[in-house]
């Protein structure tokens, strides 16, 4: 074909490739296409595994998206990729949940996990492995980490005394409280003393100190491996690594009363994926790690505890972990613990309804928007304004209209084949070695995880393509007779395009595969490679183009405000939507009695209620005020919605919600006949 006699336009870039034949790095894929050969090219990426008290929500998402972002262009680079991603199903929390739900624990991580590999699928995460804690496999390695700890006197029998946060499953000292409370969840923590096993922590502490200093890149980015060292130097405790006071979890091999406790049997995870124990060969391919991706809450965990953990038992840490930041709505913190909660999937309905687009670009448009809005490992407020004007500015117009301007005006002067270029002038030198610069940049940008700086040098490519085009002019050279210029113009655009396609694809994946349809190349987008994309004139001329409807319409500001007038509650006879009654059943209704009322100082309507909803006891914070006040409400029987997800109100969690009729600015509470116990269920 054309343009691939070309591929190797330079020397250096010729010598290179001769080089890699003789050292046996390059192999030949035919029709003049090169491949990184994936022998010794091995790349292991995790998320954390995730908590299934409650179901995914963005925060999950962005961690899992740049993972998959990361993992897709690995393998566009040619690397054998590893990624996993699952879910962490043990511990009391998880017992109490399930009870609260009326389940045993295991339906509900059964139900939760299933959640989580929903969105992953409709959010087109790409991920190798999907572990469960709850899995025989893994089991079989937590106990075997265990054991071999025990054996080699890092795990001792002892009693451990502190205060803890049953959301984080955490033990905290004094100082690291926060008002008394949990620092990273804010709710109030109890005293615990318990017998339990104890791992040596204390005793690595100069070898950890000594590994972060000697590998720099071990903890990134810098502030955070700076607040890691703080914290190794302060000193370390010996660690709890075993229960007895729930069931719920892995036993401990030869002492059945006490169950695996979260650091050995969550973070345990990483080596069973890798095949520790069950497959040495895929073990010795993949570990260790080359990236665990975390959010920063959990960063100690992972370069603190794990590294140890590891050391312990003669296997070598991960290479990196790396911590990004939050995303916060409103300046609150996006996360089931502060109730504060954005559903991704949602939010690509939404927005393939404002726009026109199929909910597979609108995925790909939040995905993109994650990773360029915000430097990879800095907090960011997440704006639904902001989302629509990278939507429209980025890829409506940048990407989008650039495929919508080109294609047409092959379609008119070309019979809609894309023309064979001319003699190359300055500019088209000039956007050739741009594209060139931009793979080199984009794949050292995700080398060193900066997701949003490999964008933006996509886009500097999209820019420069745009203003190309612009300058250019094709229109102009038909119509004075310069056909063969008009056709090296619109080439050279449609090979930029077809450049940033490729390197756009781990990004958005689903537009991506759109856009490579109507260019109208024979080789799927998917069988493409990052060498592909450093070959200038890799565009096969005589192809025809298939020029489609835009892949990402614009949004227009007033069909948001006409969509969010619609969707308000209409008086009168207000529109509702039916559920089903398996939606209905998973409501959890139960019969409260008020234990205790005061109003949230600060506040003018607002009551913290303590309602007892049958063996435990809830914090409720409503809106009642006039309507009741504080001593009215003591002793009444009402109706909770229990299983309602934990939010933050004034300070105060709020773990349920009340039921009442709303008329002409009237409140009246659902209360019940005769005296039903505390918890007795609602149908």
């Amino acid at each position: 074909m054309g343009g691939t006699v070309r591929a190797f336009a330079s020397r250096p870039r010729r010598e290179a490739f001769v080089l890699g034949l003789l050292r046996g790095r390059v192999k030949l894929r035919g029709a003049g296409r090169s491949e990184v050969s994936t022998v010794s090219r091995k790349f292991y990426i995790t998320t954390p595994i995730y908590y299934v008290n409650a179901p995914p929500h963005i925060g999950h998402a962005y961690t899992t998206i740049a993972a998959d972002v990361i993992a897709r262009f690995k393998r566009l680079a040619g690397y054998d990729v590893l990624f996993a991603t699952g879910t962490d199903e043990h511990g009391i929390k998880i017992e109490r949940t399930a009870r609260a739900n009326g389940v045993d624990p295991k339906e509900w991580c059964d139900r939760i996990a299933g959640e989580f590999k929903q969105l992953w699928e409709r959010l087109n995460i790409s991920y190798d492995d999907f572990i469960r804690t709850t899995e025989p496999r893994h089991e079989r390695v937590a106990q075997a980490i265990f054991e071999r700890a025990y054996r080699n006197g890092d795990i001792y029998k002892g009693i451990y005394e502190g205060w803890y946060c049953a959301s984080c499953e955490s033990f905290y000292l004094e100082s690291e409280l926060v008002e008394g409370k949990c620092p990273v969840h804010g709710r109030p923590v109890e005293w615990t003393a318990e017998e339990c096993y104890l791992f040596r922590l204390s005793q690595y502490q100069d070898w950890l100190l000594r590994h972060i200093e000697e590998h720099p890149e071990f903890v990134e980015p810098e502030s955070r491996r700076n607040e890691v060292l703080s914290f190794v130097r302060s000193g370390l405790l010996d660690l709890a690594v075993s229960r007895s006071t729930f069931k719920w979890g892995i036993p401990v091999p030869f002492d059945p009363d006490q169950v695996i406790y979260v650091w050995i049997d969550a973070l345990t995870n990483y080596i069973t994926v890798a095949g520790y124990g069950q497959d040495e060969e895929r073990f010795q391919k993949f570990w260790p790690a080359d990236v665990h991706l975390v959010g920063k809450e959990i960063l100690r965990f992972h370069a603190v505890i794990w590294p140890i953990l590891l050391h312990s038992a003669g296997i070598a840490p991960p290479k990196k972990v790396f911590a990004h930041g939050w995303w916060t709505f409103k300046e609150q913190k996006i996360s089931k613990s502060t109730g504060v909660l954005v559903d991704p999937w949602d939010l690509a309905q939404a927005l393939a309804r404002l726009s026109g687009a199929e909910v597979g670009v609108a995925v790909d448009a939040i995905r993109y928007f994650l990773l360029r809005e915000v430097p990879f490992g800095q907090d960011g407020d997440f704006s639904d304004d902001n989302l629509i004007t990278r939507f429209n500015a980025d890829l409506a117009n940048d990407y989008g209209n650039l495929l919508n301007r080109t294609l047409p005006l092959v379609e008119r002067y070309f019979q809609g084949v894309v023309p064979e270029p001319g003699p190359a002038e300055d500019r088209d030198h000039l956007l050739r070695e741009t594209a060139l610069q931009v793979v080199d940049a984009v794949e050292g940008a995700i080398d060193r995880l900066e997701l949003h700086r490999a964008l933006q040098e996509i886009w500097r490519l999209l820019g420069a393509a745009n203003k190309y085009l612009d300058e250019g002019a094709p229109w102009s050279l038909v119509r004075r007779g310069q056909e063969r210029r008009a056709a090296t113009v619109l080439y050279n655009t449609l090979e930029a395009f077809r450049i940033a396609t490729i390197l756009l694809s781990p990004t958005c994946p689903t537009a991506t595969r759109r856009a490579w349809e109507q260019l109208g190349i024979p080789v799927p987008l998917e069988e493409q490679r990052l060498e592909d994309a450093r070959k200038w004139q890799g565009f096969p001329w005589g192809t025809r183009v298939r020029p489609g409807k835009p892949i990402f319409p614009r949004i227009e500001r007033e069909a948001v405000r006409a969509v969010v007038e619609e969707e308000q509650p209409q008086k009168g006879g207000e529109r509702v939507e039916e559920i089903s009654l398996d939606e209905f059943k998973r409501l959890d209704l139960r019969v409260g009695i008020v234990r205790e009322a005061k109003r949230v100082p600060g506040t003018e309507k607002l009551l913290e209620l303590r309602v007892d909803i049958g063996g435990e006891v809830r914090t409720l914070v409503t809106g009642l005020i006039p309507h009741y006040t504080a001593e009215d409400l003591v002793g009444k029987r009402i109706v909770v919605l229990a299983n309602l997800q934990p939010r933050q109100v004034r300070g105060v969690t709020s773990q349920g919600m009340l039921l009442a009729a709303e008329w002409d600015n009237e409140v009246a509470l659902l209360t019940v006949e005769k005296d039903p116990p505390p918890g007795a269920k609602v149908s």
